[in-house]
């Protein structure tokens, strides 16, 4: 499994892509469910934080795939 390290730094290139390329969708991130979990103190373990990346990849796959965009 990569480090916490490793995997801040893909959620942050990625929520940059978002933010930049595809604005519409900055929403729907604050939206995320694994962005709000529902217990009072979360642990933000390497799992957890990969979860969150993966759930920022569908997100710009299903938006790009379903809008016949490209992306870089």
């Amino acid at each position: 499994m990569k480090t916490e390290k490793k995997i801040n730094k893909k959620i942050l290139k990625i929520t940059l892509k978002i933010k930049e390329q595809f604005p519409e969708l900055s929403k729907y991130i604050l939206e995320m469910p694994v962005t709000i979990p529902n217990i009072e103190n979360p642990e933000m373990n390497s799992k957890a934080l990969q979860d969150y990346y993966d759930s920022l990849e569908v997100l710009l796959k299903d938006y790009t795939e379903n809008h016949n965009i490209t992306t870089k």
